[in-house]
C-alpha cells in the first residue's frame, strides 16, 4: 500500500470512530432525556408506581451525583464532570483507532451530557428506577456505570489476557 493510501484509511477509521461513538452518545442523550420527560409528566414528584417484581418507578430529584453524594456541590460538581469530562475526549482524540474505545467514550459523554442538561435546565436531575435497597438512578447514570466499565474493560483487558497468556507459557516452560 502507498503511503497516502494508508493516510486516507487511518482517517477514515478515525472517522468510523468518532462516529460509532457519536452515535451512541446520541441514542443515550435521546432515551435518557425521553425517559425523564415521561417520569416528569406521568408520575408527580415523591409517588410511585409498580413497574416490574423489585422495581418501581419513581419521580426522585437529585441535586447531587450519583446516589445523592455532594448535593451541596453545586459549582464544583459541574466543574469534576467538565474536568473528567475533557480528560475521557482528549484520550479519545490521541488514540480513536483503539478498538472500543469508541463505546465507552460514547456511554460516558452520553450520560454525562444527560444529567448536565437537567442540571443546567433544572438546577437537579430526575432518577426514577428504583431498586430494593438501592437509591433511584437513571439511563444516564447506568450508561455512565457501564461506560466505567466497559472503559476498564477497553483499557485493561488486553493487558490482562497478556499477563495470562505468558503466565500459562512459564507454567508450560517449567
Amino acid at each position: 500500500m502507498a503511503t497516502g493510501d494508508i493516510d486516507q484509511a487511518a482517517k477514515l477509521t478515525r472517522a468510523g470512530a468518532f462516529l460509532r461513538a457519536g452515535i451512541v452518545l446520541a441514542i443515550v442523550i435521546g432515551l435518557d432525556q425521553l425517559t425523564k420527560h415521561t417520569i416528569a409528566t406521568g408520575i408527580a414528584p415523591g409517588d410511585h408506581e409498580k413497574f416490574l417484581p423489585a422495581i418501581d418507578l419513581v419521580h426522585v430529584r437529585n441535586n447531587g451525583v450519583a446516589f445523592g453524594l455532594f448535593s451541596s456541590g453545586g459549582a464544583l460538581v459541574l466543574a469534576i464532570t467538565l474536568v473528567a469530562l475533557a480528560i475521557l475526549l482528549g484520550y479519545f482524540m490521541l488514540r480513536p483507532t483503539r478498538p472500543w474505545l469508541w463505546l465507552p467514550t460514547g456511554m460516558l459523554i452520553g450520560g454525562a451530557v444527560g444529567n448536565l442538561i437537567d442540571r443546567v435546565a433544572s438546577g437537579s436531575v430526575i432518577d426514577f428506577i428504583k431498586l430494593p435497597a438501592w437509591p433511584a438512578f437513571n439511563v444516564a447514570d447506568m450508561s455512565i456505570t457501564f461506560g466505567v466499565l466497559a472503559l476498564l474493560w477497553v483499557l485493561e483487558g488486553k493487558r490482562a489476557e497478556r499477563g495470562h497468556r505468558s503466565s500459562r507459557r512459564a507454567l508450560r516452560a517449567r
